[in-house]
């Protein structure tokens, strides 16, 4: 296991390298200048000359990135030209909210899949999977920006009993049951496109697995159906269900940003907007290579975790 993931940490280091790189300049091929916006419409070009100076702005496109790798490896992350404040606490408030939006979703999509793969190829009935069929076509169907809309006029407006938007006042930990009221719409939300994969993608395995001779086996042993699907398939099933969970984190933290606007809720999502909006470099450039770093690290973490329940891999890493 050490091997292989020696074998896979360059490769990770070099695709987060070449991002920094590309991030940092196609920031600067976007139209225009922090020191001017920062300065104001009339401010004289003495002024917005000393604001670049400040900034390093007037220093070569090279030393400029060298100068922020550097920070960068030491974790300092410097401070925002135009939103205000140190990066590393505004990225801080904004992961923690994020992280415990996706972490609720990610949660209630595994949950929900599991329960309905499992039931669908257990208990077969047509009407049931002919639901469960129609129902994924919806939630990967419907944009997340238009279910949270429904979602808000449904329960929000039309049946006041959940907050429309927005975080616990008093944080996630003080009253547990008011988190959950403001992240059950949100994550609902968040949750349906990726549990509507997930489920597709776990029933179909959970069918291919039945047909392996391994269940005839089971079954000439008087093996229940019920203990062949959750203890022999459903377990053969993990590993190859583990790549596609990995796939779809990635598009759950792609749809917070989305989400987030919807419900007002303020992550990553709605510093990057922020960022972007105001061309505050420094925010946008950490929040892009923040993105990949954890685009990155799921994908180590699942392949390692594939690795682990599937022994085949680990011997064609060693060959």
């Amino acid at each position: 296991m050490t091997r292989y993931l020696l074998r896979r940490l360059p490769s990770a280091v070099l695709v987060l390298f070449a991002a920094s790189v590309l991030i940092f300049l196609l920031l600067r091929l976007v139209p225009g200048d922090p020191a001017l916006t920062l300065a104001g419409p009339d401010a004289s070009p003495e002024t917005i000359a000393a604001i670049r100076h400040q900034l390093g702005l007037d220093r070569s496109i090279p030393a400029q990135y060298v100068t922020w790798l550097e920070n960068l490896c030491t974790f300092d992350l410097g401070r925002s030209y135009i939103i205000g404040g140190r990066i590393a606490d505004l990225v801080g408030r904004g992961l923690t909210n994020t992280l415990v939006l996706t972490g609720a979703a990610l949660l209630l999509a595994v949950v929900v899949s599991v329960a309905v793969g499992v039931v669908s190829v257990a208990w077969p009935n047509r009407w049931f999977n002919a639901l469960v069929a129609a129902a994924n076509t919806v939630a990967v169907a419907l944009p997340t920006f238009v279910t949270g809309v429904l979602l808000v006029l449904v329960f929000a407006v039309a049946i006041p009993v959940l907050p429309a938007g927005g975080v616990p006042p008093e944080g996630f930990i003080a009253r547990p049951d008011i988190a959950v009221q403001y992240l059950l719409l949100p994550s609902i939300c968040l949750a349906l496109p990726v549990g509507a994969a997930l489920t597709r993608f776990l029933t179909e395995s959970l069918r291919t697995e039945l047909g392996k001779p391994y269940v005839l086996t089971a079954r000439s042993q008087g093996i229940s159906h019920w203990q062949i699907v959750t203890r022999g398939a459903l377990r053969n099933a993990v590993p190859t269900m583990l790549t596609a969970l990995g796939l779809q984190t990635g598009q759950l933290l792609g749809g917070a940003v989305l989400v987030e606007a919807a419900f007002a809720w303020p992550g990553i999502g709605q510093l990057v907007e922020q960022g972007i909006s105001r061309r505050d470099y420094p925010v946008v450039q950490v929040l892009l290579l923040l993105s990949v770093a954890v685009f990155v690290t799921i994908q180590l973490v699942t392949d390692i975790a594939h690795a682990y329940l599937d022994p085949r891999i680990r011997i064609g890493a060693r060959s």
